[in-house]
């Protein structure tokens, strides 16, 4: 049996941070976590709020990337794990069991906490 990162709902999780990073370093030049109410909501059913940040996601990112300096750098390197992450193929429309939101959750976690050590003085 695979390790919890290597499932879909940790994944759905990482990009719902890689997301809401970019949005948020669009809107105030730091990358800030979302509010815990928010992520648990993602975490029932990912696709709707991940599918629908995907689509408002190229004005954040060339916001950002109009900052300069390290929002813009922090910009290009959250599009690129926002590519890879985003799932190839059919995305299950399907919402979460209570295992599989803690995944998500998780991913949501240990991706934020990658951008907090990349860019410590844009996450204060």
């Amino acid at each position: 049996m695979g390790s919890v990162e290597d499932g879909k709902p940790y994944r759905w999780g990482s990009l719902f941070a890689a997301l809401g990073a970019m949005r948020s370093l669009a809107r105030s030049g730091r990358i800030e976590e979302a509010p815990a109410r928010e992520v648990a909501a993602a975490a029932s059913n990912p696709y709707n709020d991940c599918r629908r940040l995907l689509r408002e996601i190229g004005e954040p990112f060339f916001l950002a990337r109009e900052r300069s300096g390290s929002a813009a750098d922090a910009a290009l390197v959250i599009m690129g794990d926002i590519a890879r992450l985003t799932p190839a193929g059919r995305a299950s429309r399907n919402g979460l069991d209570q295992d599989e939101a803690k995944a998500f959750v998780q991913g949501y976690e240990a991706r934020f906490a990658e951008y907090r050590k990349a860019w410590e003085s844009l996450t204060g």
